[in-house]
């Protein structure tokens, strides 16, 4: 078996016990099409395989590729960086759900690919850094509440599931893990485009402590069609009201 690579990012997930309860969590149905991203060593493609009707898995480690394929016969897996892979292409059919337990570097940037193919997935289960985990579900007016937060939460709906120490893994990480259930939303609040919502985004939170007349000066916003105090700060707005100031942008 292949050593976890600093450069992966791996800490393989070894404790029976957070295995069987991502798993219950995970409520797997035989039905279910599932796309497991960093198998690993394979412990909760061991509680996947034989259970779906479909079950893909993409795994960077090339060293893993062999052993994956001889222990999961029903794995069709994919020796590629998630990062570079088209789910719009892979999970073309729909209602695909979602499972792994993420490398925290590439955590974020994966989100907002995933993001892209909602439309795709019934639903998301991950093994992410705590931190990052109370980003996605924190609220207005916190040191956590960001542009990734209020894009996931426009998005999904997010649930904490349960934590997870370090020493679950092998190696250890320094931080502790938790495991978050994300939900693309079927109905999201009416946005004329998606590239302003991530305008005012970029501008707001580049000058979170600003009052809102100071931060958005560059975009022209007519501050009088607006239900907005202009005195408030970015770091203080809803998803609501920010995309409200995106359908404002001329």
């Amino acid at each position: 078996m292949t050593r976890a690579r600093k450069r992966f990012g791996q800490h393989f997930l070894e404790s029976p016990s957070v295995v069987a309860n991502m798993i219950e969590r995970f409520g797997l149905n035989a039905t279910d099409r599932i796309l497991e991203i960093g198998p690993g060593t394979g412990a909760l493609s061991t509680h996947l395989s034989g259970r779906a009707a479909r079950y893909l898995a993409i795994e960077i480690d090339r060293d893993l590729i062999a052993f994956l394929k001889a222990r999961f016969t029903d794995m069709e897996i994919f020796n590629e960086d998630v990062l570079n892979v088209d789910f719009a292409d892979l999970l073309h059919d729909g209602g695909w759900r979602v499972i792994g337990n993420l490398p925290y570097n590439i955590s974020s940037p994966l989100m907002i690919r995933l993001l892209g193919s909602g439309d795709l997935i019934r639903d998301m289960h991950f093994m992410i850094q705590k931190e990052m985990a109370d980003r996605m579900t924190a609220i207005p007016g916190t040191k956590a509440w960001g542009r990734l937060t209020v894009m996931m939460q426009y998005h999904c709906d997010l649930e904490k599931l349960f934590d997870v120490s370090p020493d679950a893994f092998k190696p250890p990480p320094k931080v502790w893990s938790t495991v978050v259930r994300i939900t693309p939303k079927t109905a999201k609040l009416a946005l004329a485009d998606e590239r302003n919502l991530d305008l005012v985004l970029r501008t707001g939170f580049s000058a979170r402590r600003k009052r809102l007349s100071n931060a958005f000066r560059k975009l022209d916003l007519d501050w009088s069609q607006l239900d907005l105090d202009p005195e408030r700060r970015p770091d203080q707005l809803t998803v609501g009201e920010y995309v409200m100031l995106a359908n404002a942008v001329p």
